[in-house]
This record gives C-alpha cells, structure tokens and sequence, in this order.
C-alpha cells in the first residue's frame, strides 16, 4: 500500500508541475528559412518525422510580414490530409480526440509528416525568414501549445466563480429547437448561458465522452471572458465522477482488463493530467437512478481531489453530498467541496439546476486551467448555493502567531480564533462546523452586506477540522471548505 501511494503521489506531482501556461524551452523540431518571390504562388513543404508513442502535435509558424508576404497553413500525415487554415492562424494542434479548428482530430501515426505552406502573396525581389516549430505531447511531456485557452483570460489573482458540473448534445443535454421540439442541445447553447449567468468558468462535462473538446477549442477565442475547462462525467455502474483537464480520454469501464478497480481509474486520471471529483455521492443507486450513487468500495481518497458536495438544487438533506463529504473529512481525507449544476438544459428556470446554481467559488492566481485547477486542489473554495454574482466567504484561523485560510492546516496553541468574511448578504446567520457538526455556541448573526465575525474555540472545539456555512431562511447559502487544526 505504501508503494502504491507513494507512485500515486509522484504521478500526481508529475500532473502538478507539468508546463501549462508558458512556452516549453524548445521546440521538438524546428525548421527555419526564406520565402521570396520567387516562391509567389507556390507550395513549399517542411518534412518532419513522428516518433512512435507521440499523443499530440502542435505547429506553430511565425515569419516576417513586412513586405505584405502572406504565408498560409497546413499538414498532411504519411497518408492522409490532416486539416488547414489558411492565413487564418498561426498555430494548430491535433490529437485523438480533438484538433483547431479547419483541422481533423484522430491518431497520432509514426513516420514522416508535412507542414505545407502556401505562398499566395510574395513580392518579386522580397524576402521573408520563417520558422515552424513542432511540438510532441507524450507520455508526462504536455505542451502549454496545446491548451484549449492561449493564455490566462485574466492574470490578476482573486475569487473567480464557476459551473462545474453541466453536459450538452454529446451526451444527454437537450433544448427546444426553434420549431419547439426537444433536440439535442448544441454546445454553442450551454456556453453562451454560462456567459450570460456571469461566470468566469466552467467546466463542460460530457458523459464518458471528450468528443465535446473540439468545440471548446473553437468557442473559446470567442468567450474571451469565460474559461472553458475540459471535462468529462466519468460514469460508471457504482458511481459517476467528474475529472476536469484530462489531456486524452480516459476509459471509463471499472472492471474491465485495463481498469480492473477504482485505484486504476484514479491512475489513469492521475497520467492523463487531471484532478477527479466524485459526483453527487448521496443519491440513490439501482433502478431507481443507476450508478448514481457512489457505491464502489475500498475506494482510495488519496487519488480523489474533491467532492461534489451541492448538486443542483440539492444543498441539504439525505440526497445531499455535503454528509458524505462531511464524513470522509472526519476519516482523514482532505477533499475541496465543489458544487455543480449538473445542468442538461441551458433554458433551465429557476428550480430546475440552471447553469450557475449552485457557482464554485475558487480562490486561484489567475484565470486560467491550471491556475483553477491549483485552486481547487488547495481547497480555498466556497459554495454559492445561489449563484449569485457577488456573495463571498472568506475564513482565517488564528491560533498563537500562525494564520489558515480554507485547505490549510494550523497547529493549535493555547486558543484559536476564527474569522469569517460575509460580502453580499443583508440578513443571515453564520454557523461554526467543527468536524461535521453545526457548533450552537458559535453562531452570529449577519445584518449588513459587508461583516466580519470572530469565534474562539477551545481545544475541544477546534481540533481536526472547522469550517462555517452562512444559512438563510433556515436554509445554507454559503458554504466553506475546512482548515485544518492539528493539535499534537
């Protein structure tokens, strides 16, 4: 077991540290030279050779544009056209399940391949230096090129808000179609409600399937403000569970050959770069909703990043996950609680899960995949239940002179406070969770949209975990992750 977890860890680490948003040192392959005009109206190709076990390639090309020289793009493989894009981009990437836009997704086949470059346009007399580089994605090597988002939408760090749960016409979402009749809703649907619902992120999270990615690649240079992080609902017959920024697909099929077990799962999770959160864990499994429930046991936490602890509009009560998540904190396990709407409808009213109830609220550096992705693994998250656009939960444990926020851990000394930050609410009540269970003499009243609240604990009180939910109408609006109180 020891072995087995210290390999668990080291592919996990290998999953935190890989490059994601900065241009590797080096290309794999680069070729430079000249177009002249005497190039115009030409085709010139660059030849490269694919080695065996290659799982993406990504091309880039820059050259000089001073003279009005126009250089357009593609590739071919050793058999087959592969896509092109004219003057239209500057960069591609093709993989299995996905590729840019103007380009076809499949098998990454060994031999040499062809970068070809059209010369509509080149000056009699001129000159223009080119370069195109190409980049490999194989085994732990992946390529910031790659990612479905250039660059961070937004590099300032703060509270970023986000669906993490929702699913569209490559699964089982569906919408009226102009003529009223349910059809399977297009992608372009649930991203525009997503923009429209004001958040920052989402993750689109289609059953045991990555065929949505392609889509998500042509979408986000339009929803420039929206982040778009690949996903897939891993669904399987003893529970579903989502995993966010795989790299490829990951087989899903729990006690086949390749994935004997859970611990398999979560090591293919781990390889494909990508965290996994169990998904609404409390509902019922069977005929009544199969495989909905999380029932595989002997389950290892150490490979689970998160718990979907509020699943639509299910906060509280038996179907709820916040108890599950509850009691697997109190085992040891540290998992962020998240939220999702699970949404399969982006029309969806009020009631019915619309996308952005329950937001994921998580503290990261920047607005991007791995900065999100950071973020939920440090655990300095809080549910929305509401989805509103602007309440915030903040908590600090102080204890002698040593300070926590939510996924941290603080050693005890002597006393230990608690603060809580309350934006956005105008009538409340702040409830202290001390290892599960709501603390009656550590509860304040909110009266004003912008409040902070102090509680002292005792030891008693304070060891093994504390969080705080800020109930409404009897109801929780706001719910924290843990910090972690170690007391020996």
């Amino acid at each position: 077991m020891v072995l087995a977890r210290t390999l668990f860890a080291l592919l996990l680490a290998l999953a935190v540290t890989t490059p994601a948003a900065a241009e590797p040192a080096a290309p794999d392959f680069r070729a430079r030279g000249v177009v002249t005009g005497a190039d115009h109206q030409h085709y010139r190709e660059v030849p490269f050779d694919v080695p065996t076990g290659v799982e993406r390639i990504t091309v880039t090309l820059s050259y000089d544009k001073a003279n009005k020289t126009v250089i357009d793009l593609g590739i071919w493989d050793p058999k087959t056209f592969r896509g092109w894009s004219g003057g239209a981009r500057d960069r591609f990437t093709i993989g299995p399940s996905d590729a840019s836009p103007g380009y076809l997704s499949g098998a990454i086949p060994a031999g040499r391949w062809r970068v070809t470059l059209g010369v509509p346009n080149a000056r009699a007399g001129s000159c223009s230096a080119y370069t195109v580089s190409v980049f490999f994605d194989r085994g732990t090597a992946r390529r910031a090129t790659a990612a479905i988002a250039d660059a961070p939408l937004n590099d300032a760090p703060g509270w970023y808000r986000g669906d993490l749960h929702m699913h569209d016409a490559n699964s089982d979402g569906s919408c009226l179609s102009q003529s009223g009749k349910r059809v399977p809703c297009p992608l372009f649907r649930t991203i525009e409600a997503a923009a429209q619902a004001g958040l920052d992120f989402v993750a689109v999270t289609d059953h045991n399937t990555v065929a949505h990615l392609g889509a998500l690649r042509e979408l986000q240079p339009w929803f420039d403000r929206l982040l778009l992080i690949p996903g897939v609902e891993v669904t399987t017959f003893g529970g579903h569970a989502n995993i966010f920024a795989p790299s490829h697909f990951v087989d899903f099929r729990i006690g086949s050959k390749g994935v004997p077990n859970v611990a398999a799962l979560e090591r293919k999770v781990a390889e494909a770069g990508a965290i996994m959160s169990i998904n609404h864990p409390a509902l019922p499994s069977g005929e009544a909703c199969m495989g909905c429930g999380w029932t595989w046991p002997a389950t290892d936490y150490a490979g689970i990043t998160a718990i979907e602890a509020v699943n639509g509009t299910m906060a509280e009560g038996p179907l709820a996950g916040v108890g599950f998540w509850y009691a697997r904190l109190n085992e040891g396990h540290r998992l962020t609680g998240i939220g999702g709407s699970d949404n399969h409808d982006p029309d969806a009213p009020a009631g019915k899960a619309p996308i952005g109830r329950p937001t994921t609220v998580v503290r990261a550096e920047a607005l991007s995949t791995p900065a999100i992705i950071a973020g939920i693994r440090a655990g300095n998250v809080f549910i929305d239940v509401d989805g509103s656009r602007d309440r915030l939960l903040e908590l600090q444990a102080i204890s002698g002179a040593a300070r926590a926020v939510m996924g941290e851990t603080l050693q005890f000394v002597g006393t230990l406070e608690l603060k809580v930050h309350v934006v956005g609410m105008t009538e409340g009540t702040i409830q202290v969770i001390a290892n599960g269970k709501p603390d009656p003499s550590h509860q304040a009243v909110v009266t004003g949209p912008d409040e902070w609240r102090s509680f002292s604990l005792n030891r008693a009180q304070a060891c093994g975990w504390i969080s705080a939910t800020v109930l409404s109408g009897g109801h929780p609006r706001l719910i924290g992750n843990p910090i972690y109180i170690r007391c020996r």
